[in-house]
């Protein structure tokens, strides 16, 4: 396929907002596509390059090259040319980037220019979602859109169940199984803003700890486990504690969900800091487990002894996980099976007392007849937390001044909006250490795009006085966990409003920017607020 149909249909799909639309063009895409193109293709339309960060910004951007006057650059081509970028380190690494770009633009028509010069700044914004994608690949073979969504939920891969289909047909998807050994996309919960409010939705509930942790998918094949993160990277080497464990259970192959922590002496979480830091161990796991160990903390069974229970209610899973699972391995909970029952209630109050005292972050709430939606953030779970929590994305930082001279410092922050873009809610410098800002100065380096004069101010986070008076805009990749007393109306932001009082809790650099919070969430907050 040529990159130019590519860049025609992301254009065009970003030209309008009907979803309709959007899916027919991406069925059309699909359709002229072959299946080696799809793992290139898919990555494309959303915005994403397969090779993740490849040290390329605008310092290797800014200089213009002659376009090519007729389209013979292919999406492997360019896939294959940025590959190589990817590769590019040691002395002289940015001379050869600046050679490999040069000589990919020369290759590329004026319109694939614009295109791969968004796809390497992060500016693809044309709203072609995995969700999208998926309604695309149903048109284009005629297979059913729910099928397809089952398929990529059992598969964690887009792109592995498109190329199936576009090879093999509709028959391909009954390829894709619950699998020992192959990770699904973990249910997520959307938020509640109290506990009351989570159970009058969900009816007859499960109240369950939300602990402040790293969640793993922990899968058991005979004497081989595996551990995966949930973004569907295996960790086995990190959490040799949580092997042990599950050698120990009395089943030979399952597929558990749960979350790893650690405690201190008098059982008390440790600070979710420090788990990462446990958990991101590589060199010394042996000491780094003896110095602080972690615990698996499991609150779901997806599979047991061959038996796939994704479709059983949330009731019949935790009777198989209590099965296999000693209580204290399992995470605390209690049950409210009658909503109208004002003792379960309270109990439940209760619970949720006990729950922040012992120095958990919260609840999540678990209706009692819901499947487990792999891959999903399912209606049927809810969390609540004592404080209001969203995760945005960085848009951009300003250097500090004063004793954060030198310093990436003062945060703009966006929500997802409709169009696969991100409405700026705000800034904030409030919350972060020295060692955040170090950090973050760093990082934020690597996704810089360009730098500009800032004029407008907020009235909610800005530094006043900064000398530099310069804004660093980035690629919309790095979340980060933001607390706020509420929102407030400001005409200063696209959606009307911004965060009271937000401040940084914490990096979460194990989500991607896809799944941050969108904008519906907080102006749905807003108007709680405002109620």
């Amino acid at each position: 396929m040529l990159l130019a149909d590519l860049a025609r249909v992301s254009a065009d799909v970003a030209a309008t907002s009907a979803r309709s639309r959007k899916t027919a063009l991406l069925a059309g895409l699909f359709r002229a596509a072959a299946p080696e193109d799809v793992p290139v293709v898919i990555p494309y339309l959303a915005g994403r390059l397969p090779q993740g960060r490849i040290g390329v910004g605008w310092s290797v951007l800014r200089e213009p090259v002659p376009p090519a006057e007729r389209a013979t650059l292919t999406v492997r081509d360019a896939d294959a040319a940025l590959t190589a970028l990817a590769r590019v380190a040691g002395p002289g690494a940015q001379g050869e980037r600046r050679r490999l770009v040069g000589a990919l633009m020369a290759a590329a028509t004026a319109e694939e220019q614009r295109f791969l010069v968004g796809l390497l700044t992060g500016e693809v914004r044309q709203g072609a979602l995995d969700a999208l994608a998926v309604e695309g690949l149903a048109a284009a073979t005629g297979a059913p859109a729910a099928d397809v969504r089952r398929a990529v939920m059992l598969a964690g891969s887009l792109q592995d169940v498109a190329r199936a289909l576009l090879a093999e047909g509709g028959a391909a998807l009954a390829a894709f199984r619950l699998t020992v050994g192959r990770p699904v996309g973990p249910m997520l919960a959307h938020s509640a803003t109290s506990l009351d409010e989570a159970i009058d939705k969900l009816g007859a509930c499960a109240v369950e700890q939300k602990l402040d942790g790293i969640r793993v998918q922990v899968h058991r094949d005979g004497p081989d486990v595996r551990i995966y993160t949930r973004t569907l990277d295996e960790v086995t080497g990190r959490l040799p504690e949580v092997t042990a464990l599950a050698r120990g259970l009395p089943a030979a192959r399952f597929i558990l969900d749960g979350e790893v922590i650690a405690l201190d002496s008098g059982g008390r979480p440790v600070p979710f800091q420090r788990v990462a830091g446990r958990f991101g161990s590589r060199v010394d796991v042996t000491g780094a487990a003896a110095a602080l160990p972690l615990s698996a903390v499991f609150f779901d069974a997806l599979s047991v002894d061959d038996r796939d229970l994704l479709e059983l209610s949330c009731e019949r899973r935790h009777a198989e996980l209590a099965r296999l699972v000693p209580e204290d391995a399992r995470v605390g909970r209690c049950v409210v099976r009658d909503p109208a029952d004002e003792a379960a209630r309270a109990a439940a109050r209760d619970f949720w007392s006990r729950t922040l005292r012992q120095g958990h972050e919260g609840v999540v709430l678990k209706a009692l007849d819901a499947p487990y939606s792999a891959g999903r953030r399912g209606a049927s779970w809810l969390k609540v937390k004592p404080v209001h929590t969203l995760d945005l994305v960085v848009l951009a930082a300003e250097w500090g001044h004063g004793r954060r001279t030198g310093k990436l410092s003062n945060l703009h922050l966006g929500a997802r909006g409709p169009d696969g873009g991100f409405v700026m809610l705000g800034k904030t410098f409030k919350g972060l250490t020295d060692a955040m800002l170090t950090w973050q100065t760093e990082r934020l380096r690597e996704l810089a795009v360009d730098e500009v004069g800032d004029e407008n101010g907020d009235e909610n986070g800005d530094e006043r006085g900064d000398a530099s008076g310069y804004v660093v805009r980035v690629r919309p990749e790095l979340v980060v966990e933001i607390a706020y007393d509420g929102i407030q109306t400001s005409s200063r932001y696209p959606a009307g409003v911004t965060l009271r009082f937000a401040r940084v809790v914490r990096y979460r650099e194990d989500k991607t920017a896809a799944e941050a919070d969108t904008i519906e969430t907080v102006l749905a907050a807003h108007t709680g607020d405002a109620g």
